[in-house]
């Protein structure tokens, strides 16, 4: 804890936002993206994130938890056909809602459509990837369930996990909803950012820097994350952790 109270200060300091790549953008805007995924890039900003987190053509990279693949595609478009991009999803993942995720991820990959994407239905604690052969990591709105529902040690351990199978100076980028320290986070579906970022260093990552880029001072985090009126536009922050060379 105390390593991290030492830290905020400087992470607060120098949050930063990142211009989008024009490659990025143009990768985005190709007519065989779904409408649907386009009209959540206002409160997502696909192309700032992954530039802001370093993502790169010919990257391997995985999509941890990557429910309906919204940024399995992003990453697929971004890393292009020389990059490789793991869309991973746990059973209960796959499970939910009636198997919402299942059909959406299943009709978005059909027919080989982004062919340098491997649906890998696994368990985060047995991903099957080797040791440190992957260039990137991210995870989005995600961590505060694992926090939430399993408590810190679970978090840590699930940043492990994505830890070993990076590569030395590979990025782990985290998208989350803010919580207030005061609010009960697991009903709302959010979590503080800090919290986040001490279970990060636990795991062993170092904190390069945080975005100010999903960040929305509008949002006063009192509602919970579904709420019509906050769905999509939620105070979000980012994180771009690094393992240490």
């Amino acid at each position: 804890m105390l390593r991290l109270l030492l830290l905020l200060p400087l992470l607060i300091a120098f949050s930063t936002n990142a211009t989008p790549k024009t490659s990025v953008v143009v990768a985005l805007m190709d007519e065989s993206r779904p409408t649907e995924d386009k009209a959540r890039d206002g409160g997502r900003k696909p192309a700032e994130v992954m530039t802001f987190l370093g993502v790169e053509p010919g990257m391997t990279v995985i999509d941890v938890i990557a429910a309906s693949g919204y940024y399995t595609e992003v990453l697929s478009r971004t890393v292009g056909t020389g990059g490789k991009v793991y869309a991973q999803n746990p059973a209960a993942v796959l499970k939910f809602r009636e198997g919402a995720n299942d059909k959406a991820l299943g009709q978005r990959l059909a027919d080989n459509r982004l062919p340098n994407v491997i649906r890998w239905d696994r368990e985060t604690t047995a991903l099957g990837i080797a040791p440190e052969s992957v260039d990137f990591a991210m995870t989005a709105l995600n961590f505060h369930d694992i926090y939430n529902s399993s408590g810190k040690d679970a978090a840590v351990g699930f940043a492990k996990h994505i830890f070993d199978v990076l590569k030395p100076g590979a990025v782990f980028g985290v998208i989350d909803h803010e919580g207030a320290a005061s609010a009960d986070n697991q009903s709302l579906h959010r979590m503080q950012g800090g919290l986040a970022l001490e279970a990060l260093l636990e795991a062993g990552f170092s904190i390069e820097s945080t975005s100010n880029t999903l960040r929305n001072s509008e949002d006063d985090l009192s509602k919970m994350v579904f709420d019509p009126s906050m769905r999509g536009k939620t105070d979000r922050f980012l994180i771009k952790a690094v393992k240490p060379g």
